[in-house]
């Protein structure tokens, strides 16, 4: 009786010892699973830059099951980790492999600015876009909203025409249709950066003053493996946008800009521009503006070749280098698709590149002081396209050009981020 006693007592001992063992065992599971201090460095993989550095945030959502992976903010930051082995820091192998798995880590990447559109890679090279404007495709690789906006001539109705996919080229089978049997021109160009800074025509209805819209049909060209528009300002067409209170650079503060253009629409009217400029529309002396000019003017006599050729516009000039005189190295550039850059840390440097937005890397016409007179600057934060910076509220405008894409960005650029832009752009497979 006594040995059946203690038989038994040491029988139920031994179950309840491995039932509390496989319980402790699932109690243990989710903690080391649950990653919920990993989880928090995971939470800082938002930046792509950071994401380098968030290995932890995939070790730590790594040993969850799927709700792990889904710090899936923190699966951008995960991108990184297999190459840093944070992942065996997950005692649950099994629940770690469903964080990796974490296919909305990965989207949660392309948001937070994986590079795959030029202002995601300015974002992760530290100058992110604070206007960004484009008839033909998204600037960011997660940018589903609107492109532009046109109004037809038969009942003044207008129409947003937006991307045919997230980072995709504009849908323009939406104009086409909007815009059948009748005519249409482009009254905005909307702003992907988030910061508002849509660019209406300067006229009656836009922005006021005395141009018009430009034709919403002047050209059509092939990005993407898609037709798309251009934006083709001819003389009396311009945009503009007072952006100063709205993330713009304004004084002395670095500024980068980029924009791709054509070498077969151009004059030497003044003035295409694209960039910074004064916010009264008015002449604002030395250094008001900060922006791309892109023609055949040329301003101070003193020019290689026959144009045109990538200008700095820092108002009272159109600057090819560091001075008023000849610049042998701004040859001009004549071909049908252009890229153009400008970059002005505000106080002492500028830099002028320029390419074909086909193929090819970049050329540097000018790196080096800013002109005389013009240290440090005074930019005033508006946002001109396709006239100078004092047109066009009382006058109108006498330059014509193609306006595809660009942007302006909260510093200067590295030289490594201006080649990325150029890739970025020779990716977007611009052709006639």
């Amino acid at each position: 009786m006594r040995s059946w006693t203690l038989l038994a007592l040491w029988t139920s001992w031994t179950i309840l010892c491995a039932c509390g063992s496989s319980e402790n065992a699932a109690d243990a599971g989710p903690r080391a699973g649950d990653g919920s201090a990993s989880g928090s460095s995971g939470s800082s993989g938002g930046a792509p830059s950071d994401g380098e550095s968030g290995s932890g945030g995939n070790s730590g959502s790594l040993g969850a099951s799927g709700s792990g992976g889904s710090s899936g903010t923190s699966g951008s930051s995960g991108l990184s980790s297999p190459s840093s082995g944070a992942g065996s820091t997950a005692s649950s192998g099994s629940s770690g492999s469903s964080g990796t798995s974490s296919s909305s880590g990965s989207n949660a990447a392309s948001d937070a600015g994986s590079p795959s559109g030029p202002c995601d890679v300015y974002r992760a090279g530290g100058t992110p876009c604070v206007a960004a404007h484009s008839t033909v495709r998204a600037l960011y690789g997660s940018y589903a909203g609107r492109l532009y906006q046109v109004r037809r001539a038969s009942d003044a109705t207008t129409k947003d025409v937006g991307v045919s996919n997230p980072g995709g080229v504009a849908a323009a089978a939406t104009q086409d249709s909007f815009c059948a049997s009748t005519t249409c021109t482009i009254t905005m160009v909307y702003d992907q950066s988030g910061h508002g800074n849509d660019l209406a025509y300067q006229g009656p209805g836009g922005a006021g003053g005395q141009d018009t819209p430009a034709s919403a049909t002047g050209e059509s060209v092939t990005a993407g493996g898609g037709k798309v528009y251009s934006l083709y300002v001819n003389p009396g067409n311009s945009y503009w946008k007072d952006g100063s209170s709205s993330g713009i650079p304004t004084g002395s503060a670095p500024e980068g800009l980029y924009m791709v253009t054509s070498g077969t629409h151009v004059n030497s009217g003044c003035c295409f521009d694209y960039g910074n400029s004064e916010t009264n529309r008015k002449v604002g002396g030395n250094g008001a503006m900060d922006a791309i000019n892109f023609s055949t003017s040329c301003w101070f006599k003193a020019c290689s070749g026959s144009g045109p050729w990538v200008q700095a516009d820092l108002e009272d000039g159109l600057y090819q280098g560091g001075s008023t005189g000849l610049n042998p190295a701004n040859t001009g550039v004549s071909i049908r698709f252009v890229t153009a850059m400008l970059k002005n840390d505000g106080t002492t440097a500028l830099a002028l590149k320029g390419g074909n937005a086909q193929s090819g890397a970049l050329t540097t016409y000018y790196s080096g002081a800013l002109p005389p007179g013009f240290s440090p600057m005074h930019k005033q934060g508006a946002i001109v396209l396709g006239s100078g910076g004092d047109c066009c509220a009382t006058n109108t405008n006498q330059s014509e050009g193609t306006f595809y894409e660009g942007a302006l960005v909260a510093g200067s650029p590295s030289d490594a981020t201006d080649d990325t832009i150029q890739a970025n752009v020779v990716a977007a497979g611009y052709r006639p």
